[in-house]
This record gives C-alpha cells, structure tokens and sequence, in this order.
C-alpha cells in the first residue's frame, strides 16, 4: 500500500510459478532435516524442500544444518564421523530421495563444499529415471567463484548465489550483471534485503529472486507482492495458505 492508502500494483515474477521451499523440511512442525520433516512438508503443500549437505568422514553426504553433532564440550563435526556413528534422524542424500522420490524443487546449500560431489552424484543417479529433476535442484553458496566452477562441471543444475544485500562489494546492478555472467540462476537474499525496485533490477537481468526466513504471513505477503520467485519459510501452513490466496486473487 502506498503512503496515500492506494494499493501498490502487484510486481510480476520472473518464474510462471512461485516456489515454496520448506526451510529444513517443515522445522516449525517437525523435528528439522529428518525424513519426518520433509515428508510433511510436501503433505501440507509445499512446492519445495530446502537443507544442507554435509560429508561424513567415510565420504557419505549428509543432510543436517549445523554441521556438528553432539552437545556443550562433546560436540563433533560430522566430517570427522562416520556415517554408522550418526544419530539415526540423519538422513543421507540418498536415503532423502528413498523416501520422498523427486517430484518437487529441491534447494540444497552446500556448506561443506566437499559433499557437492556425492550430492551431484545422486542427484543424477535419480535423474535416469526422472529428466527433468536436474532442473528442479538449486545448489546454494555464498562463494560466486565457487558457484561459477560447479556450474562449468555440472551444468544441468541450477545454481543459486547465498548473499546478504549490505555485504555485496559492487552496486545491485553490477552483481546483477556478475551474476548473469556466471550464468547463475538466482540470488537468495533475507526478506528484509528485498525491494520491488530490487526484484525488478535483478529480473532485468534475468535473475530470479530467492528470499528467505519468510516466516509470517505480512511478510510472505510483501514478498510475493513485490515479485519473488521463491519463499523459504519454516512455517510451511502460513507460507501455503498466503501463496494460496495470492495466487487466486
């Protein structure tokens, strides 16, 4: 709404659909980045699953946020674990696609960069069987080098730049432009990062905007006004029900 009580005009979305990533599985609902998780994020409506991938000491790719198992002084990193010594509520990449197939967008931030290999990999395993699932992966990092060199090796995969807007060393315009020169798909940035005029710059680049921890239902509904592409929320109910009633307005 505009300071004069007038409506502002809704701002199109580059993508037909706007994605609804469940952040870390539906994490207001379920314990997060468990099978349990996931699965009733997709029951309660999501269009996508986000997590993140760590590497076990015996090169397993993991799913689980933080990295680190265990509490206070006993804490451990996973990539100095096993894959048989882990709590059994972690799942591994494969064990993901066992259980929930591949029929949804799927975000994953890569913050242990050595997992990038094994997920890839089973991302194509799955792939021979469902062709279009490449195009629905989005691999996450902060590190656009980093991202420019996984998309030269996998280019079938769609590839997203982690940022904050304060942190970016060049103008919007100019990332825009570094962006769409790594031909990376998206830029995902904190909902209070985003305005209409940033969407509509990044658009212009062809960039899809991507904001996260959407988690109440005013702030879902500005970003979908203002033309995001996808949500991250762990709220998965809020996040469906405001898409659901944007979408038939």
């Amino acid at each position: 709404m505009n300071d004069d009580g007038a409506v502002a005009p809704r701002i199109d979305r580059l993508r037909d659909s706007l994605i609804t990533f469940a952040h870390r599985g539906a994490k207001a609902h379920a314990r997060e980045n468990t099978i349990e998780a996931f699965e009733l994020a997709l029951r309660l409506g999501a269009k996508g699953i986000e997590t993140d991938a760590w590497l076990t000491a015996d090169g397993v790719a993991v799913l689980d946020h933080d990295g680190v198992i265990g509490r206070f002084g006993r804490r451990r990193p996973i990539s100095a674990i096993e894959r048989s010594a882990l709590p059994d509520h972690i799942p591994t990449i494969d064990e993901f696609f066992e259980a929930l197939g591949s029929d949804f967008e799927l975000s994953i931030d890569l913050k242990d960069v050595s997992a990038a290999e094994p997920v890839v990999r089973s991302v194509r395993t799955v792939a021979a069987s469902d062709a279009d699932l490449a195009r629905r992966v989005w691999l996450c990092h902060p590190d656009l080098d980093r991202l420019t060199s996984w998309r030269e090796r996998w280019p079938e995969l769609r590839y997203v730049h982690s940022q904050r807007f304060p942190r970016l060393t060049t103008s919007a315009e100019q990332h825009a432009a570094s962006l769409a020169a790594a031909s990376v798909d998206a830029i995902n940035m904190h909902y209070s990062d985003w305005t209409g005029g940033l969407t509509t710059l990044f658009h212009r680049f062809d960039i899809l905007a991507f904001g996260w921890d959407a988690q109440h239902e005013r702030v879902i509904e500005e970003l979908v006004d203002i033309g995001i592409d996808a949500l991250y929320s762990d709220h998965v109910d809020r996040m469906v029900a405001v898409t659901d009633r944007s979408a038939a307005t």
